[in-house]
């Protein structure tokens, strides 16, 4: 379970082809305090850490997960969003994220409004229907609150604290983007159905 509330950015520093996708990721956490086992969310992927260094941590990425996510896109030195598992007590500042990827959304557009930038998306056409105005959405594992939808279109405003503290900064049209939608939306839209 995450917030969707990035602490730190990391970067690829190997992958490597096995039976599945292994990642070596660099960090500033401190590596000490992660058990094997544990849970990171890295560009709103929940991955496993399955080795541990002073500064970086390895991953294996099964290829269900890459065929769903913008994870096969990965190269050496790409900058990833970060975060750790949420603990019992931590404050939830976004909202609940699984950290389960449910399709690769598009960055379509960009603006810049006031000190803000307006990114505008292209949901896959099934996950469309449960992204609603002033709904949450988590975007490479980033807890953002949706403005306007249009169709399969959204549009976001990121703030430059935003753009700071992930890659957001370094977004640029084309790009694909993990799209977790709100559990709640999930739940209802199910429930809505299993009435009809």
């Amino acid at each position: 379970m995450f917030t969707g509330i990035i602490t730190d950015i990391g970067e690829v520093r190997a992958l490597e082809k096995r039976g599945d996708l292994r990642a070596r990721i660099g960090t500033s956490y401190d590596t000490a305090g992660i058990d094997l086992g544990a849970s990171i969310a890295s560009e709103g992927v929940c991955l496993t850490v399955v080795e541990l260094g002073p500064d970086w941590y390895d991953v294996e990425i099964s290829a269900e997960t890459v065929s769903k996510t913008n994870l096969g896109d990965w190269v050496v030195g790409k900058r990833v969003n970060l975060e750790r598992a949420l603990k019992v007590g931590d404050e939830l500042g976004g909202h609940i994220v699984s950290g389960h990827v449910d399709g690769v959304a598009e960055l379509v557009a960009m603006r810049d409004e006031g000190d803000s930038t307006r990114f505008t998306f292209r949901a896959p056409e099934a996950l469309a229907k449960f992204i609603a105005p002033k709904g949450s959405v988590a975007l490479n594992g980033t807890s953002l609150t949706v403005n306007e939808v249009d169709g399969c279109e959204f549009g976001i405003n990121i703030i430059p604290h935003t753009k700071d503290v992930t890659t957001w900064g370094q977004a640029k049209v084309g790009d694909a983007i993990n799209l977790e939608i709100d559990t709640l939306a999930r739940y209802v839209a199910r429930l809505a159905e299993m009435q009809q």
